[in-house]
């Protein structure tokens, strides 16, 4: 009884922490709608002072996020990616694919969409300046096989590290079940999602191809 009442206690506050933010900013992020991301991302790119400005505002975002994401970036949850060490343009554009629905997650989505256009860029700017944690793959002989699948096909987008680039997602070092979930969503056309690109490259995966990809992938420093 005591460790139900303390669960329902923590989620509770979880919930407060998460959504007090967000009806607390809905204004500004009102206000800010139709500011144009790309522009003010460019300025930051060449404005130093306003790249430090906007990191800080970044951080105290991502405080909120750590609730799901951890520290810095690196969740303690297989099924939640970690935001560290994700390319920012990329980041970004993710956010505002929540944001329009064209990526599906309620949560998300109105977390996003309660924020302002500076704490967006911010969070991009901090998670993409942490480092992600890198674990050893668990089976070794999996992951081999998995490096193989990645030279053959992977790499063409991701590049050989898995690092990606402005339009392409880091996936080095990302959580295996949130890999798992994502390639099978993308195979089966789940829709939750809109990559045309993923699409078609992971049709023909099985399920062995995915645990082999995901064993690699997930260990990749």
């Amino acid at each position: 009884m005591i460790k139900r009442i303390a669960l329902a206690l923590t989620t509770a506050l979880m919930a407060a922490l998460m959504t007090a933010p967000a009806m607390a900013q809905s204004a500004k992020a009102r206000a800010t709608a139709k500011v144009d991301l790309d522009a003010r991302f460019k300025e930051a790119q060449t404005n130093l002072k306003l790249a430090d400005d906007l990191y800080k505002v970044g951080r105290k975002v991502a405080a909120v996020c750590a609730n799901c994401h951890g520290d810095g970036g690196n969740s303690t949850k297989p099924s939640i990616p970690n935001l560290a060490g994700q390319n920012p343009a990329y980041l970004l554009e993710q956010l505002r694919q929540f944001a329009d629905g064209r990526r599906r997650n309620e949560f998300m989505e109105g977390m996003i969409r309660a924020m302002d256009s500076d704490e967006k860029i911010g969070m991009v700017l901090f998670y993409a300046a942490q480092d992600v944690t890198h674990k050893p793959a668990a089976n070794a002989a999996l992951a081999t096989k998995g490096q193989e699948y990645f030279e053959k096909t992977c790499f063409r987008c991701h590049g050989n590290g898995g690092r990606g680039n402005e339009q392409i997602a880091r996936i080095a070092g990302q959580q295996p079940d949130y890999l798992r979930l994502t390639l099978k969503r993308y195979r089966d056309g789940a829709g939750v999602r809109a990559n045309s690109i993923m699409t078609p490259n992971t049709k023909l995966m099985t399920d062995a191809d995915i645990e082999a990809v995901v064993a690699y992938v997930s260990s990749m420093p």
